[in-house]
C-alpha cells in the first residue's frame, strides 16, 4: 500500500487495496461527503446508491459522484463526456453542475435523473413494452455514436487498435484466471483469430449500456447514466452490454434494438459480437455462462447464435 501524510477528511484511498478497504464504509466516507456538500452549498441528507464501483450519493435533486485518488484520473472522462452528450441524445443524460477536487478526492455534481433503474422493472415488462424500450435504446445508441468524440486529454486507451491487440493476446489467460473452464479457454485463440473485426473509425462509446445504467418511467427511458468508463472505439463494442446484461437471450428485444440503431443483424455480426464480448475490458465469460441461456453446443459459434440471437 502507498500512503501519504495528508491531513484530510477522507480515508486513505491511494491504491486499490486502500480503496477496497473503505469503499463501503460510510462511517469513514461520511465526514468527507458532508464537508464536500457544505463547500458546494448543497443541502440535504446524502443517500448512498447501493450499486456502482465508485461512491455515488443522491442529495435532493442532485447526484454527487466521488473519485478517490486511485481513480481520480477517470474524472475528466466522466465530466467531459457528460458535457458533450447533454441535450444531444433522445434519452436524457445528467447536466453537470460542478466538478473538481476536494482534498485530493475528485467529484462530479450532476442532475438526479427521474425514473427507476430498468433492472427493477425489466422482468415484469410485457413484449410490447420491451419493444418500445428497444426502439428508444437503439436510437439513443445511434445518436451517441454519431456525436463528435470530445477532446479529452486523459482518454484511455490512447490507441484503440493497441488496446484490442492487448485484449486479444491476454484474453485466454484472463478468462482462465477468472475461473473459465479449460475446454472454453482452449477455444479462445482460434475463435478470435477467425473473426475479422475490421478497423472502424472510432466513435464515442458508453461501454456499459446495461439495465442498471438505464432509468425508466411510464414506459420511456428517462436517463442514461455512468459515463466514467467511456472510451473511443469500435461501435459494436457498445452492443455487448445490452446483450449480456439486458436482453439475456431475448432475441426479439435485441434484434429490434439493433434495427432501431440501423443494423440488420446476421451471422457475421453475431460472431463479431461474441468476439467483442471476449475482448471487453470487464469480460467474465465464466460468470456469463452461469446467468445467460445455455448454447446448443459448447462452442463460441453456438454461444454467438444463442446470446446474440435476433428475431
Amino acid at each position: 500500500m502507498t500512503r501519504e501524510n495528508v491531513d484530510t477528511v477522507w480515508p486513505c484511498a491511494d491504491d486499490e487495496e486502500d480503496f477496497d478497504f473503505v469503499a463501503r464504509d460510510e462511517e469513514a466516507l461520511g465526514p468527507g461527503v458532508r464537508a464536500l456538500c457544505a463547500s458546494l452549498g448543497v443541502t440535504g441528507a446524502a443517500s448512498r446508491y447501493p450499486t456502482g464501483s465508485l461512491p455515488v450519493y443522491a442529495v435532493g435533486d442532485l447526484v454527487l459522484k466521488l473519485f478517490p485518488p486511485v481513480h481520480v484520473d477517470e474524472l475528466p472522462v466522466e465530466a467531459g463526456v457528460l458535457a458533450a452528450v447533454h441535450g444531444r441524445l433522445p434519452v436524457p443524460t445528467p447536466a453537470v453542475h460542478a466538478t473538481g477536487s476536494f482534498e485530493r478526492w475528485g467529484y462530479v455534481l450532476m442532475d438526479r435523473m427521474p425514473g427507476v433503474p430498468l433492472s427493477s422493472v425489466w422482468p415484469g415488462l410485457a413484449a410490447p413494452e420491451r419493444d418500445a424500450l428497444a426502439d428508444q435504446l437503439g436510437a439513443a445508441i445511434a445518436a451517441l455514436h454519431a456525436l463528435a468524440v470530445p477532446e479529452i486529454d486523459e482518454w484511455w486507451p490512447a490507441d484503440w487498435a493497441e488496446f484490442v491487440g492487448d485484449q486479444a493476446s491476454g484474453c485466454a489467460g484472463r478468462q482462465r484466471a477468472l475461473g473459465l473452464g479449460p475446454a472454453w479457454v482452449a477455444q479462445i485463440p482460434s475463435f478470435l483469430a477467425e473473426v475479422p473485426l475490421g478497423a472502424e473509425t472510432p466513435v464515442l462509446l458508453h461501454t456499459e449500456i446495461l439495465d442498471e445504467h438505464l432509468l425508466v418511467a411510464d414506459g420511456r427511458l428517462t436517463g442514461l447514466i455512468d459515463f466514467e468508463p467511456a472510451m473511443r472505439g469500435a461501435a459494436e463494442y457498445d452492443f455487448v452490454g445490452p446483450a449480456v446484461f439486458l436482453a439475456n437471450g431475448d432475441g426479439r428485444f435485441y434484434g429490434r434494438m439493433l434495427r432501431a440503431y440501423g443494423i440488420e443483424p446476421d451471422r457475421e455480426l453475431r460472431r463479431r459480437l461474441m468476439a467483442w464480448t471476449l475482448l471487453h475490458y470487464y469480460s467474465n465469460l465464466g460468470a456469463y455462462l452461469k446467468r445467460l441461456p445455455a448454447p446448443a453446443e459448447p462452442t463460441f459459434e453456438s454461444l454467438a447464435e444463442r446470446w446474440f440471437a435476433t428475431a
